[in-house]
């Protein structure tokens, strides 16, 4: 959803959001997503590609599962760029066809943390907010207690949830 954000605030025209959660969809297209796919379907690649004349021109992964990075792939466009925001497990490994990047003229990067600089974004990320251009709080799921944190954790695994704030004395 940072990354659907963060195309609406830099002017994109079509923003696809894929995912398992139907949900989620929902709350993409009320944050601007134009397409939304559901990526538990089987024939999830052909339809986006189909819809977009061929795939996008940057697909940003933000799941950090290696079949969300396989999807972002075969879903990138011919010259298109795929950004892995996602962090996955350190062992980890995606793997694609070298001489189909370079005939396919695809390019692979990564970008932790939004590849952001704190000094610079952190104000722009506030003002942004603070005139309704960044509305973070509709990505707020709730709030846990301390004592809930392993169910919190067991929330954002399987994916029902988007930001659960820690209430430890709550």
């Amino acid at each position: 959803m940072n990354a659907l954000m963060g195309g609406v605030i830099a002017g994109a025209e079509r923003i696809v959001a894929v995912d398992l959660n139907p949900d989620k969809l929902r709350l993409a297209r009320e944050l601007g997503a134009t397409d939304t796919f559901l990526a538990g379907n089987a024939d999830v690649i052909e339809e986006i590609r189909q819809a977009t004349n061929g795939g996008l021109d940057y697909v940003i992964e933000t799941a950090g599962a290696i079949p969300a990075m396989n999807l972002a792939y075969a879903i990138a466009a011919r010259g298109g760029k795929v950004v892995s925001a996602g962090l996955p497990a350190s062992t980890a490994s995606f793997s694609f066809l070298h001489s189909a990047m370079v005939s396919d003229e695809k390019s692979i990067m990564g970008s932790y943390m939004g590849s952001c600089v704190p000094r610079r974004d952190i104000p722009r990320f506030i003002a942004l907010y603070q005139r309704g251009k960044l509305p973070v709080q509709k990505l707020r799921s709730g709030f846990i207690a301390l004592e809930d944190i392993n169910e919190g954790f067991d929330r954002l695994s399987d994916g029902s949830v988007l930001r659960q704030i820690l209430r430890p004395h709550g």
